[in-house]
């Protein structure tokens, strides 16, 4: 997956809205005005911040050498993804399916 494919699928979610917030070098996406993933335009590999459900996040980051706990974020709540070929784009877009579905769900309650 590169940066375009990673925009395009974010793209195709419901109510999706993109900027860049913090600046130019960080693209950001949000549903009903709530980030769900971000990715900085300024490093030589492709990584990316989703949000996940704390013991799965956990859990991601012992079996996936590319899961890490998220860079400037609630590593609780977050994980950085380092886009490195490990992994499939079938997985890395459930990874992002399931941040946008948690901020959906929690904009709702």
């Amino acid at each position: 997956m590169d940066i375009e494919q990673l925009r395009d699928y974010c793209l195709t979610k419901p109510f999706t809205e993109e900027g860049f917030p913090f600046g130019p070098e960080t693209l950001v996406f949000k549903v009903n005005g709530k980030l769900y993933l971000l990715t900085s335009l300024d490093t030589p590999q492709l990584q990316f911040n989703v949000k996940c459900d704390p013991s799965l996040a956990e859990e991601l980051r012992e079996q996936h050498p590319c899961v890490i706990p998220g860079f400037h974020m609630n590593k609780k709540h977050w994980n950085t993804i380092i886009v490195d070929g490990s992994v499939s784009n079938q997985q890395l877009k459930e990874w992002i399916d399931h941040s946008y579905e948690l901020v959906l769900k929690s904009k709702k309650k």
